[in-house]
This record gives structure tokens, sequence and C-alpha cells, in this order.
């Protein structure tokens, strides 16, 4: 019989000790990150799960749910593929963290501030004396040859002396535990955004076990840099620095934006740049202004379509010439391209030895470029157990291939790998292959019974080396761990890899040493927020998107509601309505009215505008226009908090779900689309208050309220105009049910009733709908806001409006008498032509706001400051 002493308490295993029975082992060949011994955990390791106690294991789960929750929330993507109206792939973080000890980051970290001081070296002597090939420690193929050598930067010394101001590195730790480099890259690295944000969710999740193990920190090294940047250019620490990025649809645009907010940076496409006088400047809405320093995130080849890819619509024409003249800051400077040949490896020991007087610390995987005979002799033999790399990568002229590994290889494949190697062997590269190092990962197998396991993953570890002064460099203390998938050797995001934060384990001394070492406090003037035009454009059209969403949701509740109550709607409101819906393309031209004559004919409409909610196909549905309103937002991604653009990605997704919903049943379901329409209706309140509340009111703000006020004026007036024409107003006493509806659509019911009561009258519809200036819903208050906007960005006082802030029409100019006046037949002639003046006034506004700010028709001067 068991002793009741078995069961107590006390006895049960710690957490540490159950993970370390139930994580299996790495797998052979591998070195093992959680396992001092079969049985034991790494010391680290062990300090992280004891940390976690008493939740547990149990914990994992909720712990994972909760991450790939605030991944959704956060909107953190990576897009192999990335397509303009194709989904957008979840970035992909493990639970667990890569933890490395003080001793094995002491090693990545002197190696790697080694070969980020010889890379600048390579690239001061190639592009300078050039004695590395006079003297034949590097074979020209490799550098003349490459066709990312810039012969236009020779001769060139870059502002600040430093063509270099961040690196990273792949490495792979061994099974002996050891460090080597894998490949290195230096046009434009991606990663520096994405450990940011792997770090902020993973502390979050494990915040004991990350302040007890004292990881180091991040922020600084990424201050420094910045200051590093400004300290090397003339206009020191008032210099502008932009990141310049491919777009939106780059697969890498998240950390982009994440990058450009978290640093305070301005994000620029190539569009939005242009070089005057051999100097940068930024396009914004109040003309030039001068750009000191690019943080570049797209390959050199792109850079500038007069000198180098002349179909590139992605760089700025002139760019090389501002850059030869000094005037501008690149990190990394044009033209190191040829350093991310995986060839050029092979050759560094020696290059160290003759340019730094050192021997390698950290060292590379065997490398045998095949361009030499010796070479290609010795790497044959070693294919089998060896990666296959292209030299040239992805480089016209050459082969390009995805690197794969021979022992993937069957025996046919492998020979037939030997021959393209011997036919063109410049084009291949052969680099020793070791198993990867494993680390833990935490898995929902559900495929498995739903059982939680931990199981150990190959992964490969990107760290970074980043410029803190003009000969300085610090290793940034982490880094992002890719991991291999289940049945792959190879760590690769492309190859739908996950990442992992990287815990660097810091110590007292360097806690001390970090409180003590405050920088002093720096006085730098304020520079206000620029607003790119391509950024004004984005934003003002996010606000009529938005103004345009909610007044087709509106229209389409009212529509379903309207015809779906209790009450049977009089003819003209059904004909106002239906119209409506025609008219903003809710439903399709020549669908059959429910006015027609004919059993269950009004079915057909209702059905079809259900149908066509959610089309995005459709250019005028309500979801087209929410997923327009996000592609505009996601251009203008670095301006929006997290939780806004999360609110915006929970509106449509919600709302696509809640029409599938309506249109499963047969008959489709008018409740069920209500239901979608209401919640989104809450979703679009959230967005606008965000952007009412959570905004700076700068010249960009400013456009996007512009923007919806265009978009409500001009659909109000229509609105009104057709409820005039439909003889909805004709005798309102009478139409109750129009009377209300119109109400309803301006959202103004509660506030007529609290002025008005139970009054039918024209009058008091007018008043509140067309006159009264404190109705957020009205003409007037909506035409004295467009006013104001427009006075506020061009810098006018608003009792001396500019021309085009007096061509909007005036409400104060109406009078409700008059207004209400009708002619000798009957119809509200002046009430019209009010209308139509609001309308027409609106668009004409919309067209010089686009000339003016957007296209930059008007040439304004500027001034070169440096």
């Amino acid at each position: 019989m068991e002793s009741p002493q078995n069961n107590s308490p006390h006895n049960k295993p710690s957490l540490a000790e159950e993970v370390a029975q139930l994580a299996p082992t790495a797998k052979d060949g591998h070195f093992d990150e959680l396992h001092e011994s079969a049985s034991t955990l790494a010391g680290h390791w062990k300090t992280f799960f004891e940390q976690l106690e008493p939740t547990g294991l149990a914990d994992f789960d909720q712990k994972t749910q909760e991450l790939n929750r605030q991944i959704r929330e956060n909107g953190i993507t990576y897009n192999v593929y990335a397509d303009e109206y194709g989904p957008q792939r979840p970035w992909s973080v493990d639970l667990f963290p890569l933890i490395i000890d003080a001793s094995a980051w002491q090693e990545i970290e002197s190696g790697v501030l080694q070969r980020a001081r010889l890379l600048e070296a390579i690239m001061t002597d190639v592009y300078g004396e050039q004695n590395l090939l006079k003297e034949g420690w590097v074979p020209p193929a490799l550098i003349h040859g490459h066709p990312g050598y810039m012969r236009s930067m020779r001769g060139i010394t870059p502002r600040g002396n430093k063509h270099l101001h961040i690196i990273a590195f792949d490495l792979a730790r061994a099974p002996n535990g050891k460090w080597s480099v894998l490949s290195q890259r230096t046009q434009a690295p991606s990663g520096l955004g994405y450990l940011l944000e792997n770090r902020n969710l993973i502390a979050r999740q494990f915040s004991k076990a990350y302040e007890s193990m004292q990881i180091s920190p991040l922020a600084n090294a990424y201050r420094d840099l910045i200051e590093s940047l400004k300290s090397q250019s003339p206009a020191g620490p008032n210099a502008h620095i932009a990141l310049l990025t491919p777009g939106p649809y780059n697969e890498t645009y998240f950390e982009h934006a994440y990058l450009a907010r978290h640093l305070g940076l301005t994000l620029v496409e190539g569009s939005d740049l242009t070089v005057r006088d051999q100097h940068v400047f930024l396009k914004t809405v109040r003309g030039l202004e001068p750009v000191h320093i690019l943080l570049k995130r797209l390959d050199d080849e792109f850079l500038d379509p007069l000198e180098l890819r002349a179909d590139s619509t992605l760089g700025v024409p002139g760019l090389l010439q501002a850059i030869r003249a000094g005037n501008v800051i690149l990190a990394n400077a044009p033209g190191s391209a040829f350093l991310e040949s995986p060839a050029l490896l092979g050759f560094l020991p020696g290059i160290s030895e003759r340019l730094l007087n050192e021997e390698i610390q950290l060292p590379a995987m065997d490398t045998w470029w095949c361009g030499e005979r010796a070479a290609l002799d010795a790497a044959i033999p070693h294919l089998e157990s060896s990666a296959i790399k292209p030299t040239y990568p992805y480089t016209p002229g050459h082969v390009s291939y995805e690197s794969c590994l021979g022992g993937s290889l069957s025996p046919s494949q492998l020979n037939e790998w030997i021959g393209r190697i011997t036919r063109q062997p410049e084009d291949y590269t052969v680099q020793t292959y070791i198993p990867l190092a494993q680390m833990p990962v935490w898995l929902n197998a559900f495929n498995l019974n739903n059982a939680s396991l931990i199981e150990p993953r190959s992964y490969m570890l990107r760290v970074f080396a980043l410029s803190n002064g003009s000969n300085s460099w610090q290793v940034l203390p982490g880094g992002l761990a890719r991991i291999a998938t289940s049945d792959s050797g190879i760590a690769s995001m492309q190859r739908g890899g996950s990442s992992a934060d990287v815990w660097v384990l810091g110590n007292q001394a360097h806690y001390a040493d970090a409180a003590q070492l405050q920088p002093p406090v720096k006085t730098t003037a304020q520079r206000k927020r620029l607003v790119t035009s391509r950024a004004a454009e984005n934003l003002y059209w996010f606000g009529r998107y938005t103004e345009r969403s909610e007044n087709a949701l509106r229209l389409a509740k009212l529509y379903l509601e309207s015809i779906n109550s209790e009450y049977t709607p009089s003819k003209q409101l059904w004909g106002w309505l239906e119209t409506l819906c025609v008219q903003y393309g809710l439903v399709p031209d020549g669908v059959p009215s429910n006015l027609d004559q004919g059993e269950n004919r009004h079915r057909i409409f209702e059905r079809t505008l259900i149908d066509c909610l959610n089309k995005n196909d459709h250019a005028t549905s309500v979801g087209y226009n929410l997923n327009a309103m996000k592609r505009t937002a996601s251009n203008i991604r670095e301006r929006l908090s997290t939780e806004q653009w999360s609110t915006i990605n929970y509106c449509i997704e919600n709302f696509q779900a809640g029409c599938h919903k309506a249109t499963g049943h047969q008959d489709f379901s008018p409740s069920l689309a209500i239901e979608a329409l209401n919640r989104a209706n809450s979703a679009l309140a959230a967005i606008t208050g965000a952007q009412t509340d959570r905004m700076t009111r700068d010249d960009g703000w400013q456009l996007l309220a512009i923007g919806r006020h265009i978009e409500r004026l001009s659909f109000l007036t229509s609105v009104l105009d057709l409820a005039v024409t439909s003889g909805l107003l004709n005798n309102p006493n009478a139409n109750n049910s129009g009377y209300m509806a119109l109400l309803a659509l301006f959202d103004s019911t509660i506030t007529f009733h609290a002025q008005h009561q139970q009054s039918r009258e024209l009058e008091p519809l007018i008043e509140l709908l067309v006159l009264d200036d404190e109705n957020p819903r009205s003409l007037a208050w909506v035409s004295k806001a467009l006013r104001a906007r427009l006075s506020k960005l061009a810098g006018t006082e608003r009792n001396q409006p500019d021309a085009l802030t007096r061509s909007v029409t005036s409400l104060q100019d109406y009078t409700l008498e008059n207004l209400c006046l009708r002619d000798a037949s009957g119809a509200l002639y002046n009430l019209r032509n009010c209308f139509s003046n609001c309308s027409y006034s609106a668009w004409s506004a919309s067209d010089e706001i686009s000339a003016r700010y957007f296209n930059l028709i008007h040439e304004i001067d500027y001034r070169v400051q440096t």
C-alpha cells in the first residue's frame, strides 16, 4: 500500500524537474540548448522554469493563446508573397525564448565586433586603394564581377567616413557548443523590428523570469544607433532621419512601420523624395523639407533609376549623386551587396590578417568557392555532407537557385548537381553543413489528442552589429532566433519557420554600470512631425472610406429594418430607400423593385442587398469600403496606434463572419444581416472615436477630417435631395414612417424628439437637419467644420479665410423661411438649390485639395538646410 507521505504535495516534482522529464533531448548530433544531461536542465533553463511556478505546464497553452491573440491584434505580419488583396500571414513566434548565458554571449559579441570592423575595412579598401585585389587576397570575380559592386561609388568616402551602420550575422551552434557564421547581411538586413516586438510579447508572458534573470535590455542599442547617425551629419542632433521602404506590399512592411514609429522616423517611399541641387528633400503638404539621413530597407539596385535599375519605381532619381556629394547619409551606403556572397566567407580569415593584423575570432563554416579549380576539386567529394549556395543570389546573368542540403539529395540528384557545378563553377559555393543546435518549443498538438508537448527544434541565430560612433560598434544584446519546421534542417521564415525571442543573461555589474552611465540631457530643436504628400493622401482617403463605410452601413441597416418592421412602409419610403441603395451601389441596377407587381418580388431586392453586403469585387459594397479603409490605413501604419489597427481588423473580421452567417441560410437572414451591420457600426464608432481623440492635430489629421466631412456633406445632401424629389417630404404628417426613417439615417431621432417632441412638420425637420450647426449630422455643422479644417490647413484666420475655404457653401447664408418656401408648382426650389450648392462645393474642394497637397502642382520654394 502506498504511503500517505508519498501523496504529499511537498513530494510533487518542481516544474523544472517536470520539464526535464517531459522534454525529449535534442536529436543525435545536435547541440542541446535545454538539457545539461539527459535528465537535467541547463542552469539558466532551470532558473527560467523555477520562476514560473506554481502555475506550471497547465499555463503554457493559455499563454500561447494569449500570445497568438496579441499577434493578431497588433497586426504583426510577415508576407512571403505580399499582395494588395491577398491575406496577410501572421508573424510566428514561439512561446519559449532562446536563453544565452553570459560566457556564450561573450564569445558571440567579441567575434561579431571584430567581423563588423573587418567588413567596414573591406568596404574602405574595395572602394579606395583596392590593395586586397592588387595583392590577390580575394578573386576579382567576387568583387568586380559581382553585380552588387558599384563602380560609381569608387573613390567616394561617405559622410562620416563610414560605409556600414547595421550588419546582421546568421550564426549556427555546432554540436560542441561553438558558434560559427553562416552568412552576413549588409544591404538591408531585416529583423530589428521583429526582434523588438518579440521581446515585448515574450517578456510580457514571463515577466517574473525576465526581471529576476536580469535579461540585457535592447533599447539603448537603438538609441545609440540613432545618435551615432546624427553625430555624423552636419545637421547634428537636429538631423532629419527617414526610413526608406519599398512600400506596404513588401514582405516585412510591418517591421518598417514599427521601426519608424518606435524610433520616431519619417516612413517614406521613393516617390516621397526628390533630389534638388544634390540634396535630398521630402515632399510634404507644406513643400520640400530636407532629409539628412536615410535608413534604407530596399536593396541597392533599386535605389536610383538614373544610375542603377532603370525600371525601378522604388528609388529616388539622383540619389547616388547626393550620396557622392556627401549631402545625405545612407545606412548602409550602397555597394555592399558583394559582402553578402557566401563565397567571400572563405577568404575572410586571410583578409582579417591583412587588414586588421588579427586572426579571425568567430569562424565561418568551411567554404569553397567553386570558381577556383582547387576549391572545386576539394568541394565535390564533400558535396553530400555540405550545403550548396548561389555565389550571386538572384542577380541577372548568373544562375539563381534555392540553397539546398546535399544530404537531402538522392544519388541521381547529387550527380545532377555535380554536373551543374562543373559546367558553371563560379556560380556555386559549397559550405560545410553542421546540424543546427536545437532549442525547446511549446506545441499544441491537436493531432495528438490535444496533448501539449515540448519538442526540440533546430534554429539559426541572427545577431546585429550597430554603429555607436564613427569608428565604434556594439552588438545588440539579443537577436532573432529563426526556428526550422520539424521536417526541415533549414531555418527560414520564407519556408514556414517560426521565430523566438533571444534573452542574453546580464549581471549585477552590467546593471550598475548602466545606472551610472546616464547620458546628459541634450536640448534639441523641436521638430514638427512632417506629413508627406503620399501620407496626406492616404489619410484623406482613410477619412473618406471611414465615412463612406459608415454611410453605407447605416443605409443598408435602415432598409432592412424598415421593410422588416411591424409597420408597412409607405410607397414613397420604399421607393426612396431602394433608389438610395441602387444609387450608392448596395444593390446593382436592374434588380426588380419591391414595388413591382408579383408575389414575393420584394424579397429579390432584399436578398440581393444581403448577398452584396460583403462582396469585395463589388466596388461599392460595405465590405469593399471597409477593406478600402484598411488598405489606406495600412499605408500609414506608422501613424496609427496598435489599438486603432486592431479595431480595424476586428471590425472587418467580425463583419465578414456575420455576413457569412446571414447568407448561409437558404432564404438569407435579414436579422443576422442586421446583427452584422450593428456590430460593424459599433466598431466603426470606435474607429472614428480613435481618429477624433487619439491622433495629433497635425496637417495629416486635418486632411483626414476634411475627407470625412466632404464625404458626409455629399451623402447627406444627396439623401435629402432625393427625399424631396421622391415625395417623401411632400406631406410629412401623412408619411410618419418616412419622416422617422430620415431622422434615423441622420442619427438625429433623439435630438429631434427632445427639441420638437412628436411634430411632423417640414420646418422643424429642415431646421435640425440643414440649419442646426450644433447637430454633427446637419449640413450646417458639416459645412462649418469643413471650412474650419480647410482654414486650419491653409494657416489662415477664421475671419480671413482663403479662397478654398470660402468656396465651401456656408449655411449661414440661408434662412429657414427661405428654404421652406415653395414655388407655384409646390416645389422646394430654394431647398434643392441649397443642396446642389453644398454638394458642388464639396467636390470642388476635393479636386482643389488633390491638386494643392497631393500632386504638388503648385511648386513651393525650398531652402537647402544642412
